[in-house]
């Protein structure tokens, strides 16, 4: 599910705005000063039932209709909140809990160098992140055992069971290139030659079962990482990241030699920030939220932003809002844009 619009009355007690979502990648600009980085904190917030964060907003009322024709409806009377779910021209009150089951969102905040840990302390995120996915890439490794296939399953013709088998070898082969794979049982070739399909098709019926098992499990994960690797390094310079032996992420430089992560520029790691909860921290299908992702970013880097936020749009089936400053980022995309001013206000 995806939000169609946002209407937010007197926001700030002087602004009320309505925006027309597009399904896939959407920009939001206007002068500062105007709310738009607060809306889309408030979105947010609205999508995780964080009602402690809204009631300290000052505004009158914010809608947020979806596809599927439902809205939320959030009244502010000074601080106090009343929420209800319209649909079918019905409204229901709801709760902070009902208000975090809609829909998934992610926010990327412009605050986005540090995250905070589970103890409470703050950390840097490039290295925060790049322990979490070296501890996702060593789990996957730990768990390359193949499991017996127990759900349903549907009749194929010979021909049939030989495609799915290559069509499920490819896949395995894109699982190995981001650094894990699992463990074919010893006396099995995959994929089966004929012959093979002809003499032992029971057995290799049940291993491409518990193959495409495993692929579902892990095909998101190395998707991510084979994404990741690539955008990084169409920006990269001079340098290319790429997994250790381990799983752990590493800075090579051309001319030989290593970077610590904490030794990137600024804008360097605005990049993998961003483009690690965009692949690693969004779920396919969910709404992502973007706050200003020109920050310490040049030019040149900014234009190229608006292509990758459509491209995951696309692959991942995600809506991703983003608040910019930057017409550098919109770039050639301005039908996507939606502009907050004074005059609708």
């Amino acid at each position: 599910m995806i939000i169609k619009s946002l209407y937010v009355s007197r926001l700030f007690n002087q602004f009320t705005y309505t925006l027309n979502l597009c399904d896939g990648l959407s920009f939001i600009h206007s002068p500062n000063g105007y709310g738009k980085s607060t809306l889309m904190h408030m979105v947010y917030a609205a999508m995780k039932g964080d009602v402690k964060y809204l009631s300290e907003i000052p505004f009158e009322r914010m809608d947020i209709e979806f596809s599927d024709e439902s809205v939320l409806i959030i009244e502010n009377e000074s601080g106090e909140l009343l929420i209800q779910m319209q649909k079918n021209e019905l409204e229901t009150p709801i709760t902070p809990d009902e208000m975090a089951a809609i829909c998934d969102v992610t926010y990327i905040a412009p605050e986005r160098l540090m995250v905070k840990k589970r103890d409470g302390h703050m950390s840097p995120a490039l290295e925060t992140y790049a322990q979490e996915l070296y501890e996702r890439i060593r789990y996957s490794r730990e768990h390359s055992e193949l499991t017996p296939y127990t759900g349903e399953r549907k009749e194929m013709s010979d021909s049939e069971l030989e495609f799915w088998c290559k069509d499920l070898k490819a896949k395995l082969d894109f699982i190995k290139d981001a650094g894990f794979e699992p463990d074919i049982p010893a006396g099995y070739r995959f994929p089966p030659s004929r012959y093979e399909l002809l003499n032992y098709r029971k057995d290799y019926e049940d291993l491409a079962y518990s193959i495409s098992e495993y692929v579902d499990k892990n095909y998101i994960l190395a998707e991510s990482i084979v994404i990741f690797m690539d955008v990084i390094n169409e920006f990269f310079i001079g340098k290319k990241v790429e997994l250790s032996d381990n799983g752990k992420i590493v800075i090579n430089l051309n001319g030989g030699g290593a970077l610590q992560l904490n030794k990137l520029s600024s804008g360097e790691k605005q990049i993998m920030i961003i483009m690690y909860n965009l692949l690693f921290h969004a779920e396919p299908g969910t709404i992502i939220v973007i706050d200003e992702p020109e920050i310490s970013l040049h030019i040149t880097w900014q234009q190229r932003l608006g292509k990758i936020f459509n491209d995951i749009c696309r692959v991942r089936k995600v809506q991703i809002i983003v608040a910019t400053h930057s017409p550098q980022v919109i770039h050639d995309l301005w039908d996507c844009a939606r502009e907050m001013n004074p005059t609708n206000a």
